[in-house]
């Protein structure tokens, strides 16, 4: 089974290659990542990932697997995406600043024959945030590919995250421990590790 990353984020494919198995990167453009209003926001991530699986499931081979992510920041009932400006941004960091938030990664794994679904959430509290250490951070480090304006392995995870409750990767982006018992599941333990080497 040949696996497919549909993510050009480079912290998705550094984590997926923690799994030491063998994997290509294909990314199609112009997929809708909009949800209804009215979804519940723990639903949010896996029906994006859901929406994004479906603009590859007419194009996938036989032997092919194809995974696809998406990632949230929910502070209450409020999703916060990707943050389009510096203030944006700014506006985003305070918010969480002093707070306990979600992180819900939901990933989707579509073969022509058997689709998966299913998202985890980790707990991230920050400390109270100085204006001068938000602004720092987004001059820096320039956080707009990332949902809530932060990534957890940058300066701002090493100043300001004072707990963690769940996977650390789940909220770099991809939740791999789920990901690699989803595919052990799916593939089998030989094949997925060995590849075309897995004994008969």
């Amino acid at each position: 089974m040949k696996i497919i990353l549909a993510s050009n984020s480079p912290r998705r494919r550094e984590l997926l290659a923690g799994l030491n198995i063998d994997f290509q990167v294909k990314v199609l453009k112009g997929i809708d990542e909009s949800y209804p209003a009215d979804l519940p926001v723990d639903d949010v991530a896996a029906y994006i990932s859901k929406n994004k699986a479906a603009a590859y499931k007419n194009i996938l081979s036989p032997d092919e697997l194809v995974i696809t992510a998406d990632t949230i920041v929910v502070l209450g009932d409020r999703v916060l995406g990707k943050p389009a400006s510096p203030k944006e941004a700014s506006e985003m960091l305070h918010a969480l600043s002093g707070q306990t938030h979600k992180v819900i990664t939901g990933v989707c794994l579509t073969t022509c024959e058997q689709q998966r679904t299913f998202s985890v959430t980790s707990e991230v509290s920050f400390k109270h945030l100085t204006d001068d250490e938000i602004d720092y951070y987004i001059r820096n480090y320039l956080p707009f590919d990332k949902a809530g304006a932060y990534g957890i392995q940058e300066w701002i995870g090493y100043v300001g995250v004072t707990g963690l409750m769940g996977s650390y990767f789940n909220v770099m982006g991809l939740p791999v421990q789920r990901i690699y018992q989803e595919l052990v599941d799916m593939i089998g333990w030989e094949k997925l590790i060995h590849g075309d080497k897995a004994l008969p």
